[in-house]
């Protein structure tokens, strides 16, 4: 018997956001959205050619109870926090951080000539983990496996695998896969998916059509939100497409939000607040360099 293929249900456009302390950024879903993309938070991209766009950053900020993902396409992000871990995440790299019981830190983009692009996703932490030792996974990009498939497809895999390849980035909570894939125009690309788990598609450039049902292709710039299922199928549309495919094991557990802060009730909320004015809101300091 053929894999159930999975179908588009939703598709998300997003909206123009002001982060930090003035970045300019597309955010394609947060916190209207959940718990639909359960474990999936957020996801922001930032793509300008404008250094006004960006360079004013992300000053030190919190974060407990969640990972933050940040991969870059091109341009580089300079990052510090108050565990002593500091670098650059360069054009290709991702850094994979695990906020746990609550970190500082804070990211800031280079002046560049030419577009400065990347993303942030934010994976939300089981009740069992929000308060494990914060962890960095700052991966160099040539430490990614690429894959072509039969059709010239490539798949940079980030986490989980795909044909026999596996992503340096692993044991999660929520055993995600997060493959960036480029199909030739025309071309269809296949891949399969764990049933149960949460599925997403992001076209970056270029449009395909999701699935072999939907009657329109899904431009860049939109989310394809997906039904259940054992895989996916994309056809690229005349142009060709690139695309994150992201999936993970959703937690189905209460979610209390307050900015970048996420834990399971209100009153996990407001002590991580009292424990900010208190300044001791940092529980580890056992710092982790990048790899």
């Amino acid at each position: 018997m053929s894999p159930k293929i999975r179908t588009v249900e939703q598709e998300f456009a997003g909206l123009e956001a002001l982060e930090g302390a003035g970045v300019r950024l597309h955010r394609l879903f947060g916190h209207a959205e959940v718990p639909r993309l359960d474990p999936f938070l957020l996801l922001d991209h930032f793509r300008s050619s404008d250094p006004n766009d960006y360079v004013a950053g992300f000053p030190w900020h919190p974060h407990r109870g969640i990972e933050t993902v940040t991969y870059m396409l091109n341009g580089q992000v300079d990052h510090g926090d108050t565990l002593g871990n500091q670098g650059t995440i360069d054009s290709g790299d991702v850094q994979w951080m695990s906020s746990g019981s609550g970190i500082l830190h804070q990211e800031m983009p280079r002046r560049m000539d030419g577009t400065l692009d990347g993303f942030q996703l934010w994976v939300n932490m089981p009740a069992r983990s929000k308060m494990s030792t914060p962890e960095y996974r700052g991966v160099r990009g040539s430490a990614f496996p690429i894959v072509r498939d039969d059709a010239g497809s490539t798949v940079k895999v980030v986490a989980g695998t795909f044909q026999g390849a596996v992503g340096p980035v692993d044991q999660l909570p929520v055993d995600p896969t997060y493959l960036d894939v480029t199909v030739h125009p025309g071309e269809t690309f296949r891949a399969p998916t764990v049933p149960g788990h949460t599925t997403f598609a992001y076209p970056v450039e270029g449009s395909a059509k999701f699935d072999p049902v939907s009657p329109t292709a899904i431009l860049a710039r939109r989310v394809a939100v997906y039904g259940d299922g054992e895989s996916v199928e994309v056809q690229a549309g005349n142009a060709g497409v690139r695309f994150l495919l992201v999936s993970g094991r959703p937690l189905r557990e209460p979610v209390a939000w307050y900015g970048p802060i996420v834990m399971n009730r209100q009153e996990e909320l407001q002590e991580a607040m009292v424990e900010l004015r208190r300044g001791d809101f940092i529980k580890d300091r056992n710092p982790v360099v990048d790899e």
